[in-house]
C-alpha cells in the first residue's frame, strides 16, 4: 500500500508532463475584448491552478465538515 501511495502520484505527474510537452503550440485566448497569445504548455497549468483555486474557495465557503465522521442530516 505504501508503494502505491508513492508510485501513483509519480505516474500521474509523468503522464501530465507528457501531455504538456505534446501541447506546445501557440494558442490565442479570447476573453471578451482581450486577446492573449501564449503556448498551450503555459495555458494548461494556469487553467488547472485556477480550477483548483475555485474549488478550494467554494469548499471553504460552503463550510461543510469533511471526512468520514460527517453524519448525514
Amino acid at each position: 500500500m505504501k508503494n502505491l501511495k508513492i508510485s501513483l502520484p509519480i505516474v500521474f505527474v509523468i503522464l501530465f508532463l507528457i501531455f504538456l510537452f505534446q501541447n506546445t503550440d501557440q494558442v490565442t485566448l479570447r476573453l471578451y475584448f482581450w486577446q492573449i497569445s501564449m503556448p498551450q504548455i503555459i495555458l494548461i497549468p494556469i487553467v488547472l491552478l485556477i480550477g483548483f483555486a475555485c474549488g478550494f474557495i467554494a469548499a471553504k465557503l460552503t463550510g461543510r465538515p469533511k471526512g468520514p465522521d460527517r453524519a448525514p442530516k
